[in-house]
């Protein structure tokens, strides 16, 4: 059995809630989280230790210890990710492979710095949305794709990389300019890419579902609504990571990812103008 390591701001979350079991079954019990560590005790929550032994968890005392018993990493804190520098510092340092939650980092040079410490010290690292892998959007046709309208819940500065994640996994990693469409309570965000194409997310409170509108060439469109289980295959897929060390994301396109996020929220300062993305 291959261990794996939680490092957490604090464990009482919703993806580490989710995590263990799923894994496990994917895995057949080949895998397991066995070692768990958080900053801080969730406010009105439970305490890490609470939390461990609920999930009969082995609570350890540092990051360092996590990182030594464990074969395999995920680094949490899906809601702050501001702290995912400081959690998955020594991680990226250690050539274990690792797993860092959505959303990968705050800003595209903190993204940027992630990256490089992981190619420093030859450490397999990857981090995605698990709405990359909804089989709807995976067996959609890219051939030919000229827009795309995407709708989904959630507050825009954590959940828009769930509309953003499968936007550039379908058109690619070169989006140039963003521009802010929205209102405070309904987001909205046009994005443009290199070659001309255009693509929009927007977000309409937590009733809406996920899906996407997708256009082609001579004026045919598809509609593409989410029924499967997207998170059992985005389980399978980290597992997958964990046994060959293989990233299954290109980092450009995460990169690219957080960067629209990014100066999307910048540029709801500034509605309806279009604010140029960087390229270095």
């Amino acid at each position: 059995m291959k261990s794996i390591g939680f490092i957490d701001y604090y464990l009482d979350e919703w993806h580490a809630e989710q995590y263990p079991e799923r894994i496990e079954k994917a895995t057949d019990g080949e895998m397991k989280v066995r070692y768990a560590f958080g900053i801080i005790d969730k406010e009105n929550g439970l305490t890490n230790a609470q939390w461990c032994e609920k999930h009969g968890i082995e609570l350890l005392s540092s990051i360092e210890e996590v990182i030594e018993r464990s074969d395999y990493l995920i680094v949490l804190s899906p809601d702050n990710p501001e702290y995912h520098e400081q959690l998955s510092d020594l991680s990226l340092r250690s050539g274990k492979p690792t797993y860092i939650d959505k959303t990968f980092a705050p800003d595209r040079k903190t993204a940027l710095r992630l990256f490089e410490l992981a190619n420093q010290h030859q450490t397999p690292m990857y981090s995605t949305s698990a709405l990359r892998y909804a089989a709807e959007y995976v067996e959609a046709e890219r051939s030919g794709v000229k827009t795309i309208c995407s709708l989904g819940p959630g507050r825009y500065d954590n959940y828009s990389i769930h509309q953003i994640e499968p936007i550039v996994s379908i058109m690619g990693s070169k989006p140039t300019k963003v521009m802010f469409i929205g209102t405070p309570s309904f987001p909205a965000l046009q994005i443009a890419f290199a070659d001309g194409r255009f693509a929009s997310i927007h977000h309409f409170g937590v009733d809406c579902s996920f899906s996407m509108t997708v256009g082609y060439g001579a004026g045919y469109s598809k509609t593409l609504k989410l029924e499967s289980d997207f998170f059992a295959s985005f389980i399978r897929n980290m597992t997958e990571f964990f046994r060959t060390g293989k990233p299954p994301v290109n980092s450009a396109e995460t990169v690219a990812i957080i960067t629209i996020i990014e100066f999307g929220l910048k540029s709801a300062e500034t509605p309806f103008q279009w604010v140029a993305l960087p390229t270095e």
